[in-house]
């Protein structure tokens, strides 16, 4: 794209947003900016879906990744609907950690009378979001009952926080280690004084469901100007001045007196292993006090992730959505070893810290990460980071391996060092097989492959249901080994979540398809044929005349009275109608078994008309899903199990069904761009920002590239120019460039494909071809090419 061409663009959003949003909570793109280079953090909308916030959704003084992410809490108690909520009048505190099951460090400025101890929903602050700004790496908002203005930034294991005062006899900085954090309480707390403009202490977080034992979350707080007392409370009365503090039910806070407009400056270093580690990680990130350098740098750090992928030829509303998609896809699965390498291994009965190998430079080779399932990855952070960012791909394998060193298994979702067992089946598989496939190498690849092959048997991953934490029963393998599928019901007795036969079958299935491919890779002949072999056992499902994939009871007989629509009832936060299709490894086999793949397009294309009605998604909304009528629905973009199947036409020649219902789903399910609307259910962890994304630029993986030659297959571009910048360590080729000419709404047809300048048959690229640096031509039109 030409200099000239790229301001024009970038002034013209500038114009239209600061037209249409006169409180628009960003810092507004400047002509000057624009000479300079792209500045796409301003091209992210923060407060996407943020009045449907789960704890760890909302993002806005983090890093990538972060350990750290420091953002303004509304509301406290529970996983779902907490944290930030962008409805809701009052802010409670900042709090550090908004992660998979994991919270911690909550600060709140205050002046006048104080009132920590008598909990946050007494000393909480009304606000406004007219004196509120946000952007990647920085938050700032006026606490109008105590005229504080506070902003937030970080690096990626110190929250920084600037406070400016008004004049006060009574301001106070106050550490609640008693109160209910999102997914857990606080169990109690430790705080030792080091110095009048130091703390180090740690709190200690309640188990939850999910997390099976309590963490420990330590940290050093040290500020830039000398309190002039610690003082503390506890059950709810106040104590006085102390050098230390350890109990439940209580905090401390540093007392000063201040000036008009007198700022303090505090930083707050965490760590899951010590307090000399959390002091660490200050030394080692943040060793000075120069807020704005801090803020410019996450800023730089945010645009260098974000304009790996740049994108002309829509609106700016269009162009916004995708970044702030993008961005969403970078986020919430957190880091939680330290800047050394240290971290704490929760696998065993106590707390043990561990080691990140180091290179030759002594720094670590890979961080550990704490994350939600990896369940639906396989259509979207596998493809769309295994393409843009694949040193984090290659990261989140080796800290799987670790925990994999250290427990035994090959986790699908760890949290804070704990196995979790969140979801079903080996759901981390396709990942790990695709990175591979793709010449992402930086692992022990035989290590992997015998943890993939550990979780695919009894006592491995597919043993357990969700949160299954002390049995290996619910996951049901023994019988998918015996019978070729998992019973619905399994048993009487329910061993954990998600116990759901048919919809486990699926995931078995396709996830024994990509270790055989492995397998093959790796000369392992008979692993190949035994685990293809297991990958035909969906078939054991298919109804034949009911024409859906149904659950089956121990004693071989259909489950009865069956209705397609109706959620659960076999099937992993699905039904029946959105399960029938997960059989990404055989859609020419599923299309046989419906009659050929004529009718199985019109069996398709006949779910998704009736999702249409419903906008593709089972509301707006978590809270909407479980509605009698929203439920129903045929074909769901809220959530992961039938996110695929706009794709499944070009595996059975309808590629221009795949092109009309991919832009339907993006209009109705993906193009808002509010509080309100974003991504219908949960966005979890980056698996929607990614897929929308995946679904912008025209590009799928259905398989998740584990075939032994990974394909990438063409969907319909929103864009009408698309370039991707290939990691060098990585990729032989420099850029992807995608050009989409005539594009339009209405001309959302390929006619034709060319590859580096060649007639290109078909829809489906190879993956290694791509990555050696490719242009791809599209020419668009407004009539199917069949």
């Amino acid at each position: 794209m030409q200099t000239t061409k790229n301001f024009y663009t970038l002034l013209f959003i500038l114009l239209t947003i600061l037209g249409s949003c006169t409180s628009q909570t960003q810092e507004p793109l400047t002509s000057e900016k624009a000479e300079e280079k792209e500045d796409y953090v301003d091209l992210v909308y923060p407060f996407l879906d943020a009045a449907n916030s789960r704890w760890f959704y909302f993002s806005s003084a983090s890093r990538p990744f972060g350990m750290v992410n420091l953002s303004p809490d509304m509301v406290i108690d529970g996983a779902w609907n907490s944290g930030y909520r962008y409805n809701e009048d009052s802010i409670k505190f900042f709090s550090h950690i908004h992660a998979w099951q994991l919270s911690g460090i909550p600060m709140m400025p205050t002046t006048g009378e104080f009132k920590g101890h008598l909990g946050p929903g007494e000393y909480q602050s009304k606000y406004s979001h007219d004196q509120e700004k946000v952007y990647p790496g920085f938050h700032e908002i006026m606490l109008e009952d105590y005229q504080i203005k506070a902003e937030l930034t970080s690096t990626t294991r110190v929250g920084f926080h600037r406070y400016t005062f008004p004049a006060s006899e009574e301001s106070n900085i106050l550490l609640d280690l008693g109160t209910v954090l999102g997914p857990s309480g606080t169990k109690k707390g430790f705080v030792k004084k080091v110095s009048d403009k130091e703390i180090e202490g740690y709190a200690l977080m309640e188990r939850t469901s999910r997390r099976p034992k309590p963490t420990y979350v330590y940290f050093v707080i040290q500020l830039d100007k000398a309190f002039e007392s610690l003082n503390a409370w506890k059950d709810g009365k106040l104590n006085g001045e102390v050098s230390e503090f350890d109990g439940e039910s209580g905090g401390v806070y540093f007392h000063y007196e201040t000036d008009e407009n007198e700022q303090i400056q505090m930083k707050v270093g965490i760590s899951y292993v010590s307090e000399a580690q959390s002091r660490l990680n200050i030394e080692k990130e943040l060793p000075h006090w120069d807020f704005e350098k801090v803020v410019q740098d996450s800023r730089d750090e945010w645009n260098e992730k974000l304009g790996r992928i740049e994108v002309s030829g829509n609106d700016q509303q269009q162009t916004r959505r995708f970044y702030s998609d993008l961005w969403k896809a970078l986020q919430g699965r957190r880091i939680i070893s330290d800047a050394n390498g240290k971290y704490c291994d929760m696998t065993g009965e106590e707390p043990r810290t561990r080691q990140i190998p180091l290179d030759e430079n002594g720094q670590p080779k890979f961080n550990h990460f704490n994350s939600d399932s990896f369940w639906g990855a396989q259509w979207t952070i596998t493809s769309l980071w295994q393409l843009v960012y694949p040193e984090i791909a290659e990261d989140f394998v080796n800290s799987m391996l670790l925990m994999y060193d250290d427990g035994g298994l090959i986790p699908r979702g760890p949290s804070g060092g704990n196995y979790t067992y969140v979801m079903t089946g080996a759901s981390s598989t396709p990942f790990i097989v695709g990175a591979y496939m793709k010449g992402i190498k930086g692992f022990d690849t035989e290590k992997a492959y015998q943890g993939m092959k550990k979780n695919a048997f009894l006592e491995g991953m597919m043993s357990k249901s969700g949160y299954e934490h002390n049995t290996a029963n619910g996951g049901g393998i023994k019988y998918y080994i015996e019978k070729g599928y998992v019973p619905y019901p399994l048993d009487k007795k329910r061993w954990g979540g998600h116990q759901e036969g048919a919809g486990q079958t699926l995931e078995y299935s396709y996830q024994d398809w990509c270790l055989a491919q492995m397998a093959k890779s790796l000369g392992k002949t008979e692993d190949y044929e035994l685990f293809m072999k297991r990958s035909e056992n969906w078939k054991n499902l298919y109804d034949a005349e009911s024409g859906w994939i149904r659950a089956k009871g121990h004693d071989g007989k259909w489950w009865s009275p069956y209705d397609p629509y109706e959620l659960n009832h076999g099937f992993v936060e699905s039904n029946g109608a959105q399960s029938t299709w997960y059989v990404p490894h055989d859609l020419q086999g599923l299309g046989q078994a419906m009659g050929g793949n004529d009718k199985m397009a019109e069996k398709l294309n006949g779910s998704f008309e009736k999702a249409a009605e419903l906008g593709f998604t089972s509301g707006n909304a978590h809270a909407d899903e479980t509605d009698k009528n929203n439920r129903r629905i045929p074909i769901n973009y809220g959530n992961q199990p039938s996110i695929q199947t706009a794709f499944v036409f070009n595996h059975i020649g309808h590629p221009w069904l795949t092109q009309y219902w991919t832009r339907e789903v993006l209009d109705k399910a993906f193009s808002q761009l509010s509080p309100e609307r974003g991504f219908n259910g949960d966005e979890d962890q980056g698996l929607m920002g990614s897929l929308s994304v995946l679904m912008k630029m025209g590009l799928f993986e259905m398989k998740s590239g584990n075939e032994t030659e990974p394909q990438m297959e063409l969907g319909s571009p929103i864009f009408e120019g698309i370039t991707i910048k290939l990691h060098p360590d990585y990729f032989k080729g420099k850029e992807l460039t995608i050009k989409v000419n005539g594009n339009s709404d209405k001309n959302r047809y390929i006619q034709s494909v060319k590859l580096n300048d060649k007639a290109h048959d078909g829809i489906f690229l190879n993956f290694h071809d791509l990555t050696n640096g490719a242009t791809v031509e599209l020419e668009m039109g407004d009539q199917p090419k069949k």
